[in-house]
């Protein structure tokens, strides 16, 4: 018998089309592996306790990008670095907990739900446009729009500046990823990173001299009970990582919700539960990265301080140990605790906001009579931690 070797490659386009085969088999043979000069994990157990441990630093990006920088682009990263140090993603306590504390004030429950009218007009225009067009692609169309619409109105932002938005949050999304940035990447992001804050910059000091009761008003009204605040670059920081972190993933919790409730003849009812299983069967944010600051032993293996660690949090949340017939798309499971959204201090922030939007979608898209058209599939490539199509044509009907 012939026993064949796993092989880890998040470049490949076959791991692209569908991650979970490979996740399967490392899970069973290699659960903690060091590949590409780092450990991958792939078992729930070993993800969530790496998540749950301070002893593993967020702080890795940051670092990266200067490295990166240093070696490839001569340019400078001032603002880049700065926006690394002061960003909930890339931060550890204290500084950490000094912003996570006073965010929180402003991303609450409450102030989520009161998004729903929004979010629901918005989509329903968008789903107003395909049933006229009798279809639509359902990222280009749907998928990507409606979250950028959604934080540029909770900002109210000028009208000149959301034209500019979506492009500018693609191409500074490339820091969360700086092995892959070449020296021109990283000149157009400095660049970018420049223009976006400059226009938030003004925009802030006009919600300081005039507030509202949009996000960027309700940033800079926030205090701790030591009377603590947000300083304007950081909350231009918030607001620029709100669309960098947030606008990719939801856009990829959309469209790969909408594919697997087609594919399966599943209907999202309830909605907030076909969300809960399709952030847990097909991750938008598949892979995290960590970096050891101490010895550390997961699953057996002895991990050294200094050492970077690739949580798959995509092969976490189909660990059969967890959930049970993990490859079935079953919006009536149970998902609780899947990891989708991370865990522990860095859990998701605007995870609330992501659920709302997609579970918004689903209902609006799914009152109609929408059917996959018969093209390929086509998966973004320009991302290696995120998992989402690149197109996804279908047609859309009214259901009277």
């Amino acid at each position: 018998m012939v026993t064949m070797t796993v092989r880890f490659n998040p470049f490949s386009a076959d791991f692209r089309r569908d991650p979970y085969p490979v996740y399967a088999a490392l899970r069973e043979d290699k659960p903690v592996h060091k590949t590409l000069g780092m450990w991958v994990l792939t078992r729930y157990a070993d993800v969530r306790a790496v998540l749950l441990d301070r002893g593993f630093s967020a702080g890795l990006i940051p670092r990266l990008v200067s490295q990166q920088a240093d070696r490839v682009s001569g340019e400078d990263v001032a603002r880049i670095e700065r926006l690394g140090r002061k960003s909930l993603v890339f931060t550890d306590n204290p500084e950490h907990a000094r912003l996570r504390g006073l965010v929180n004030r402003v991303f609450t429950a409450p102030a989520v739900a009161k998004l729903r009218r929004l979010v629901t007009t918005i989509a329903g225009d968008l789903v107003d446009k395909a049933l006229a067009n009798g279809g639509m692609d359902a990222i280009a169309d749907f998928a990507a729009p409606l979250p950028v619409a959604v934080l540029c109105e909770w900002m109210a932002l000028p009208s000149g500046l959301r034209e500019h938005v979506t492009q500018w949050t693609h191409d500074i999304r490339f820091l969360l990823e700086p092995g892959l940035m070449k020296r021109e990447d990283f000149t157009r992001v400095a660049a970018v990173t420049e223009r976006f804050a400059h226009a938030l910059d003004a925009v802030v000091a006009a919600r300081r001299d005039q507030p509202g009761e949009d996000l960027v008003s309700q940033l800079l009204a926030a205090r701790t009970g030591g009377g603590d605040r947000l300083r304007d670059e950081e909350v231009v920081f918030v607001c620029i990582m709100c669309f960098v972190a947030g606008n990719e993933t939801t856009k990829a919790l959309i469209g790969n919700g909408i594919l697997a409730l087609l594919r399966h003849g599943a209907r999202p009812e309830p909605a907030k539960a076909a969300v809960g299983e399709a952030l847990r069967y097909d991750s938008p944010l598949q892979l995290t990265k960590r970096l050891a600051t101490r010895d550390t032993e997961i699953g057996g293996t002895t991990i050294r301080a200094g050492e970077q660690v690739l949580l798959c949090l995509g092969a976490a949340n189909r660990d059969p140990a967890v959930f049970g017939d993990p490859d079935t798309f079953d919006p009536g499971r149970d998902t609780t605790g899947h990891l989708a959204f991370g865990y522990g201090m860095h859990g998701c922030l605007g995870g609330l906001l992501a659920g709302l939007q997609a579970e918004t979608a689903f209902e609006t898209l799914f009152r109609h009579e929408v059917a996959l058209r018969k093209q390929p599939l086509e998966w973004q490539d320009h991302s290696f931690i995120v998992r989402g199509l690149a197109r996804l044509p279908v047609s859309v009907r009214s259901a009277a």
